[in-house]
């Protein structure tokens, strides 16, 4: 299991092999992050059967960055990466 956590603001996300979410800010977004930087539907996660975790911009305005890098493709995300979403910093830790 894979969890994505936040500490400004405090925030954690868990997910389990065979997970498909999305991040943002809209009521319908699987994890919601209520940031004005963030995007209604602003990138999906995807925690696969074999045990890898990946993270897609979905044409987010002001982008997905892994280890602050803004990605243009799906991106492979390992222990301890950093995944930012608007100006909010989650870390990939295993729960």
């Amino acid at each position: 299991m894979w969890q994505l956590h936040g500490s400004d603001p405090e925030v954690s996300f868990r997910l389990s092999a065979g997970d498909i979410r999305t991040v943002g800010r809209a009521t319908g977004a699987h994890f919601i992050i209520d940031h004005p930087l963030v995007s209604r539907v602003h990138c999906r996660v995807t925690a696969s059967a074999a045990g890898t975790l990946s993270v897609e911009d979905l044409g987010s305005t002001n982008g997905t960055y892994v280890n602050g890098t803004r990605i243009d493709r799906p991106t492979h995300l390992r222990l301890g990466d950093t995944l930012t979403v608007g100006r909010v910093t989650l870390t990939v830790q295993e729960s």
